[in-house]
């Protein structure tokens, strides 16, 4: 199985599970891996066969926008479940980096894999 990628796609979002993170934007990154046939549309140079990378990534945006969650975890869950039912993707390794959570440290996040290569 052949596989797409989106390095370091930057969202804002509100997220966070103190009361002064409820209410501020925060910048988050999305490393994504997402398994896909890419043959019929390398064979035929169709974009409509593809996975369009601008769709998947103004559909993360579009999502991390428009919900609020305590966990980085929850969000995470949440994109990686909705990149697989809205753009037929089989797999994903998915890396969520909140930057400058801890003070000492550059980013923290989480990494899920979900469904089958």
């Amino acid at each position: 199985m052949d596989i797409v990628f989106i390095k370091q796609l930057q969202v804002i979002s509100k997220i966070g599970v103190y009361g002064w993170e409820k209410g501020v934007q925060q910048k988050l990154y999305f490393d994504l891996e997402m398994a896909f046939d890419n043959k019929p549309a390398a064979d035929s140079d169709e974009i409509n066969l593809a996975l369009n990378y601008f769709s998947v990534s103004e559909r993360v945006n579009q999502f991390a926008q428009q919900n609020q969650f305590e966990l980085i975890e929850t969000m995470a869950e949440r994109v990686a479940a909705l990149i697989m039912e809205e753009f037929s993707v089989t797999w994903i390794k998915l890396t969520l980096h909140k930057p400058g959570a801890l003070a000492n440290a550059q980013s923290l996040g989480v990494q899920i894999e979900r469904g089958r290569k």
